[in-house]
């Protein structure tokens, strides 16, 4: 039977209770305060996550902890590197092309889409959508962006703090990310330490099973993405759509989101092949695009470097994202994936404590199986 507590036990429950959602307000208080500061420490220990499991597979293969970490670093600085010298001029280029490709976008609307899709309706579209009036819209808010835009860049160029700043993060990141890379399995140790003996086993549980989930995603999801966006783009070149890159860089984005990776792309490759050519022919390559990447995808990527890995369902982690970053602005959504996983493996752990506790189960035995015969014993 459960022991009878005295109403100054109660009491005494309560106020620790109180006193640990205090400590948890103040935290999130302070979090909200340092954001600013917290940033590129967060940044830097999560590069220093990503590449802790290379440097110990270095480590274990006989090199020294300093020159793993030396080789890690260097490689993610590079690719870094290479990543933004190819992608931001490619962007830019792609941004330019589509501004220019605007009144032939809206040509197209207008005088085929329109009225294709009235033939098929039989809706007057005209009488409750002003089209002209919606681009007119679209690019009078174009224009207030770009606008806004340089007003912002050029706050920024004159603005010595601001510059400041910006040069202090980017010198920052690359060395606390080395240290993080350096140190993480020593600072492992140390937060190890500090959890009470009795509650270690089930801690390093719940770890091991958050980073499996983080990592799961992280790791595994990102490089799917970014292999789809990479051929994406590639076969919508191919095809000859003047935004094929821009396009498949957005399907790749997507794609962890279900279904909605691959409608993008069939839903803009597919307009843009329209409005380009208006043939079947460059219509049905950009669904030969889509063919031969769900099949990679099915059948090589998300096997391969995914698995059977568990990892975050796609609205929480949209919700994760948005949520992160509404509370606590850029540092929100960098912390919001970790938060989550951490989030999911513990609603787990209720649910399996919940399912094995006498209020779910009352106190009916359960049937236990026997891992040495087909027979069972009972146990209350």
């Amino acid at each position: 039977m459960d022991a009878v507590t005295t109403p100054l036990e109660d009491i005494a429950r309560f106020l620790r209770r109180l006193q640990w959602a205090a400590v948890a307000l103040f935290a999130l208080w302070l979090l909200w305060l340092l954001a600013p500061v917290l940033t590129p420490f967060v940044i830097a220990a999560m590069l220093g996550w990503l590449g802790d499991p290379v440097v110990d597979r270095l480590v274990a293969a006989g090199r020294s902890r300093g020159t793993a970490v030396a080789l890690v670093f260097s490689v993610m600085t590079v690719i870094f590197v290479a990543l933004v010298l190819l992608l931001v001029p490619m962007v830019q280029r792609q941004i330019v092309t589509l501004v220019e490709s605007v009144p032939r976008y809206q040509q197209w609307l207008v005088g085929t889409a329109l009225p294709w899709l009235e033939a098929r309706t039989q809706l007057d579209i005209d009488r409750w959508l002003d089209v002209d009036y919606a681009v007119a819209m679209l690019r009078e808010h174009w224009d207030s962006a770009g606008g806004f835009a340089k007003t912002v860049l050029g706050y920024v160029t004159r603005s010595g703090s601001m510059l400041l700043g910006l040069a202090v993060n980017a010198v920052l990141v690359p060395v606390l990310a080395f240290f993080f890379l350096r140190d993480w399995d020593a600072m492992v140790e140390r937060i190890a330490a500090l959890i009470p003996p009795r509650h270690l086993a089930t801690a390093t549980r719940l770890a091991k099973e958050s980073d499996e989930v983080l990592g799961g995603f992280l790791r595994g999801q990102f490089m799917v993405m970014l292999t789809l966006g990479i051929g994406y783009a590639i076969g919508l070149q191919i095809v000859g759509l003047d935004l094929g890159i821009l396009i498949g860089m957005i399907a790749g984005l997507l794609t962890f989101v279900p279904y909605v990776g691959p409608a993008s792309l069939l839903l803009l490759g597919g307009i843009a092949a329209l409005v380009q050519y208006g043939d079947w022919q460059h219509l049905a390559g950009v669904v030969a695009v889509f063919g031969i990447g769900q099949v990679v995808e099915s059948y090589w990527l998300t096997p391969k470097l995914v698995g059977d890995r568990i990892g975050l369902h796609p609205v929480a982690v949209i919700f994760a994202v948005l949520a992160g970053g509404q509370l606590f602005g850029f540092l929100g959504m960098l912390l919001a994936l970790p938060v989550a996983a951490v989030a999911n493996v513990l609603l787990r752990y209720a649910q399996e404590r919940y399912t094995h506790s006498r209020l779910y189960a009352g106190d009916t035995p359960s049937i236990l199986l026997d891992a040495g015969g087909p027979q069972g014993h009972e146990s209350a």
